[in-house]
């Protein structure tokens, strides 16, 4: 009888040691069912297949306006200013007259110089009559040899004198016409630095500038980092140009406002500046209102404005969208879908803006898939699902049409 109670007793306790490695078992077996879910499809992400094409390259550059011949009036006569004719910042023609120094004294010198004439011409006379006179005698041995050197000698000095005379009388016509100072060109005259009543020196004292206006000027430094990359460009025929004085030049000034006549390159410096390392080269622009009243030009000397650079053709161009480029802590980059669709940081070189596209200089070939929508669903590395990019309006242009900034810089302005 005592049997059978143990054996209940030893199968009831081994039901309750079965009871929690049973339990265990079964959460397993859930966490294993659970672990064998379906993994999520990979993002869906927007690219651009990167393509060649030929696209202008228009560099700019800042520049400074500058009157076509900014011209000095100086007097050639030391004197007093006894009348100012032209009323300042007005235009005035090629002979209008300026000023007028006092011209008695030079008045007075004038006519002696003059007198000085008429009595060497009587001298020279008189010498050469002498001279005709004593020379047949010579042969009669009425007069000696030295009668005759004298009145060749005379004859010299008398010509020699009216020379001289004649010299001092151009100098004083010369000064008596330059007391009325008048314009050399047309343009626009500046303030007077000197008036009635003034006395000026000769060839020292600067009276005023005239300023021509049509055409003009406008100057403009280009860095040595910039010719060395066109030097490579051209030589690599990425960048093709014609004659360097056929190059054209668009104004632009600070508000934005664009000139309607463009300008030609026609002058480029020898060399470059020291001191800044840059060199200098010069549009010619027309400008038909520079004979205008104030008021009624374009532009005035000394302005600070853009110049856009035409000419320059680029081949092998690549254009991605401005939104594909992003900007890291080393620069700027794109994210590139890569062998097995997956995801791929690439560093390139963002040139300038083509409308609403970025010109890439470096870091992308042809053919490669570049990502334009759906950044915030990746990273390096990870499998994603590319679909064509829907071209539309980037959110990233303002609505005025102007080009956002550069990513990490601002516009080249070389």
């Amino acid at each position: 009888m005592i049997k059978p109670v143990l054996g209940s007793r030893m199968s009831s306790s081994c039901l309750l040691l079965l009871g929690p490695v049973l339990l265990v078992l079964a959460l397993s077996a859930c966490q294993q069912e659970e672990g064998a879910a379906p993994a999520p499809p990979p993002p869906t992400v927007e690219v651009v297949t990167v393509t060649t094409q030929t696209v202008t390259d228009e560099p700019t550059f800042i520049g400074q306006t500058e009157a076509f011949r900014p011209v000095e009036i100086r007097s050639q006569v030391t004197g007093i200013i006894k009348q100012v004719y032209f009323t300042e910042g007005r235009n005035v023609k090629k002979g209008d007259r300026l000023y007028l120094i006092d011209p008695v004294p030079f008045k007075g010198d004038y006519l002696s110089a003059k007198a000085k004439v008429t009595q060497a011409k009587a001298r020279l006379v008189q010498a050469n009559q002498d001279l005709a006179r004593v020379t047949p005698l010579l042969e009669e041995q009425a007069v000696s040899q030295k009668d005759v050197d004298d009145a060749v000698a005379e004859r010299l000095a008398a010509k020699a004198a009216l020379e001289a005379a004649q010299g001092d009388l151009v100098k004083a016509r010369f000064d008596l016409g330059n007391t009325l100072i008048t314009a050399p060109v047309n343009g626009r005259i500046g303030r007077s630095r000197f008036y009635e009543g003034r006395l000026v020196s000769a060839q020292t004292d600067l009276l005023t500038t005239i300023d021509q206006l049509d055409p003009m000027y406008v100057n403009v430094s280009v860095p040595e980092s910039y010719l060395l990359r066109r030097r490579r460009e051209l030589a690599s025929e990425k960048v093709q140009r014609p004659n360097l004085f056929q190059l054209r030049g668009v104004m632009t000034f600070a508000d934005g406002s664009v000139y309607p006549h463009e300008g030609r390159l026609d002058f480029a410096d020898v060399g470059l500046r020291a001191e800044t390392g840059t060199l200098q080269g010069r549009f010619v622009f027309p400008n038909p209102e520079g004979g205008l009243s104030p008021g009624h030009s374009y532009f005035y000397p000394g302005q600070f404005v853009r110049i856009r650079l035409k000419g320059y053709i680029r081949t092998n161009a690549i254009l991605i969208p401005q939104r594909a480029v992003q900007q890291g802590p080393t620069g700027t980059f794109v994210n590139v879908v890569g062998p097995e669709d997956r995801i791929e940081v690439r560093e390139v070189q963002a040139m300038s803006w083509k409308g609403s596209d970025w010109l890439i200089g470096e870091g992308l070939y042809p053919k490669e898939r570049v990502v334009v929508e759906g950044f915030h669903r990746i990273q390096a590395g990870v499998r994603v699902h590319p679909v064509p990019f829907q071209n539309g309006e980037s959110p990233s242009e303002s609505p005025s049409g102007e080009n956002p900034p550069r990513p990490g810089s601002t516009q080249e302005t070389p």
